[in-house]
């Protein structure tokens, strides 16, 4: 824990000076001046940008409320805001309740029933940019005891304790600590001092376990102490991140934690982490991993794969963004792998439109990077997909009938194999592998980044329809003829679910068409908008970047597992639309969705990538809550499929891989795996067994 140095004040612009100095915390104290505290602490939070800001005060009437103001003051200053409550009998359950506000990843609301508050039911959250500090300041046995049971930090002033009065009052905090099993370490001994103390005291009392001094006085004295006295008080060992007794109390079974490797240490999210609640689940599912490793650069992969080898038996995940369907890059108890934060984005050659994009961008920010240049890669439909997991399955987006799979534009990836060797692969160099890499990629490797020659796209029109689907069957022919009549600069999707109740069945209709001439977008449109009664309708030209800003910000909530069945097929038949129009009557599925292929995918020969279905022009997607009703209502449709895309895919039986991938290409596939990963580490993701099943 490494020394810091501080200010107490009751003046903003001392606080700004503090910062201007070098200090590392201000604290307000409710009682020393003319202004509330926390009014002052958000006053000083807006006029600066790095210091830590404090407030000390009594026990609040009502401190859920205080912990929900500590929560987004904590938000809006980036992870600068620390508490200290002022002893009274009341300090221990309004420490309990803040903290249980500020705990914003526990299940359902605060429910807190004490002797001094009354909580029945209270929201949590938001949840704060970092751990909120909560200290506890008082001389009284029953102050230091809390200290040591449950605060982060104990508050006092040098002038006030007796001598001998700090080493008595770490006695009581520590055997307090030890009896609420934490380690006393873990508490923080915070020391308000004059400026006027000798350094030789001050060292003194450092070696006695005071982790800060908070300084009082007027600017000259604050600017000398800053000068002659912190830099000698201060340390130049790093501060390494340590993990408190109650993180290390929801450390799961199998993982040596301890040895983390150095260079993903710091970054390492543990359960107890207040960053876990942003890592633990997807986009659709929820987790509860035992370890989440973030790494930032390809060296920091190598040395995450090196940490996966050595537990061999604990599930493993990888994750980009996150949004995944089949949500296996989370899991319970296991190690995930993230590299969201490997999200360069960089224009290689312009000449040759060559881009090289990092596995955690999203593909939002991917557009946005393109349009100023005129260019677009069809990537999705949703902008918050990160590219690392969709560039290594497929890429069925809103251009694919115009340019094809996101998989079509790649050149060349960086990736690092199971043994940890960093490979790069192209159609020149380990050929072999970047045929699996397109299709399969999560079964050989981590890519690193991505090099795609991406396509000159000019505005774009889109097109959004609610038309009425009291006649599934008949609504979805129409539609598929229309598609398959359409020129190949349209592409588009169709979801509806089941009918609700006392109103009508609709459908919802989208199309993006990759021309930039009205007439043309009305035109190509008019089709699509005609296949059922119309209710509604929005039609823009726009960027291609527009339409990829459709991101929901903020980390994922996923709960549950999610049950979503996937299929690919060649033409909507009525005989397919009378299915479907008897799952959606059934109500197993919430709602179903068919999106466009064909035209330029078509154009790349079957056994050119491991994505081998190219003459497919629909790709089908059904969800569900209840796998057993769910695959009930499939299986009358599942005689229409001819492949299937794994990206929307929940279910993980070896069948799925057949059905995935042909044969032929399945038989390659497996000889790669032997070759690449013949241990197997790549296990969790629709694994390739190299035996020749799946575990």
């Amino acid at each position: 824990m490494k020394l810091r140095v501080g200010v107490v004040t009751d003046r903003g612009e001392q606080a700004e000076l503090a910062e201007a100095l070098g200090y590392d915390l201000v604290v307000v104290r409710d009682a020393a001046g003319p202004l509330d505290a926390w009014t002052l602490l958000s006053w000083i939070a807006a006029r600066t940008e790095r210091i830590h800001l404090a407030a000390d005060v009594a026990p609040p009437s009502r401190p859920a409320v205080l912990g929900r103001s500590a929560a987004s003051l904590d938000l809006l200053s980036g992870g600068r805001v620390e508490l200290a409550l002022a002893g009274s009998p009341a300090a221990g359950e309004a420490l309990d309740v803040i903290r249980g506000i500020l705990d914003a990843d526990e299940p359902g609301p605060l429910t807190y029933l004490g002797d001094h508050y009354r909580v029945p039911q209270a929201q949590r959250g938001p949840l704060p940019a970092h751990r909120v500090p909560v200290h506890v300041s008082g001389y009284g046995p029953d102050e230091l005891r809390l200290a040591g049971r449950a605060a982060d930090g104990w508050i006092a002033s040098l002038d006030e304790l007796e001598p001998g009065g700090l080493a008595a009052a770490n006695k009581v905090i520590d055997e307090a600590a030890r009896l609420a099993g934490r380690e006393p370490e873990e508490i923080r001994r915070l020391l308000v001092i004059d400026p006027d103390v000798p350094l030789r005291e001050l060292l003194t009392l450092r070696d006695q376990g005071v982790g800060a001094f908070l300084v009082h006085g007027d600017a000259a004295a604050l600017e000398r102490f800053a000068a002659e006295i912190a830099p000698a008080l201060r340390s130049d060992e790093p501060d390494r991140k340590t993990r408190s007794s109650r993180v290390r109390a929801k450390r799961r079974e199998g993982i040596d934690y301890d040895n983390v490797p150095p260079s993903l240490a710091e970054a390492a999210v543990e359960p107890g982490d207040l960053d876990y609640a942003r890592v633990r689940n997807t986009y659709l599912r929820g987790g509860a991993p035992g370890l989440v490793l973030r790494a930032r650069t390809t060296e920091q992969v190598v040395d995450a794969l090196a940490f996966v080898r050595a537990h061999p038996g604990v599930p493993f995940g990888i994750r980009s963004a996150g949004h995944g369907v089949s949500g296996r890059s989370t899991n319970d108890g296991g190690i995930v792998l993230s590299v969201a934060d490997m999200n360069a984005i960089e224009v290689v050659d312009e000449a040759r439109r060559l881009v090289r994009i990092g596995p955690g961008a999203r593909w939002v920010d991917v557009a946005a990077t393109l349009a100023p240049y005129g260019w677009a890669l069809s990537s999705g439909d949703y902008g918050g997909v990160g590219v690392g997991g969709l560039a290594t399955a497929g890429g069925v987006g809103w251009l694919a009938r115009a340019h094809g799979l996101t998989i079509d534009h790649l050149r060349a990836v960086e990736m690092v194999l199971a043994d940890g060797t960093v490979v790069r692969a192209s159609a020149d160099e380990n050929p072999d592998l970047f045929w699996a890499v397109r299709g399969a990629g999560a079964n050989f490797g981590v890519v690193t980044s991505f090099e795609f020659e991406v396509d000159e796209v000019g505005d774009v029109g889109f097109g959004q329809f609610v038309v009425g689907a009291d006649d599934p069957a008949r609504l979805l022919v129409a539609w598929g003829n229309a598609i398959e009549a359409a020129p190949r600069d349209v592409s588009g999707q169709l979801i509806m679910g089941p009918r609700r109740p006392g109103q009508p069945s609709l459908a919802q209709v989208m199309a993006v068409v990759a021309a930039g001439e009205p007439e043309i977008v009305i035109d190509r449109l008019r089709p699509l908008a005609q296949v059922g009664p119309l209710y509604d309708q929005n039609v823009v030209l726009t960027p291609y970047a527009g339409i990829m800003a459709n991101v929901a910000e903020g980390y994922h909530r996923g709960q549950g597992e999610p049950v979503s069945r996937s299929g690919l097929l060649e033409h909507l038949t009525p005989e397919f639309g009378a299915a479907v129009a008897r799952m959606l009557a059934g109500g197993a599925v919430h709602w179903f969705q068919i999106r466009t292929v064909g035209g330029a995918v078509a154009d790349v020969p079957p056994e050119a990538t491991a994505y081998a279905h190219r003459s497919a022009n629909f790709s089908v997607v059904a969800m569900g809550s209840d796998p057993r009703r769910v695959d009930a209502a499939w299986a009358e449709l599942s005689g229409h499929f001819d492949g299937m895309y794994l990206s929307f895919e929940t279910d993980r039986s070896p069948a799925r891989l057949a059905d995935a991938f042909p044969p032929a290409t399945l038989a390659r596939l497996r000889e790669l795996k032997r070759r690449y990963d013949p241990h197997h580490l790549f296990r969790d993701n629709f694994t390739i067994d190299p035996r020749g099943g799946q575990r």
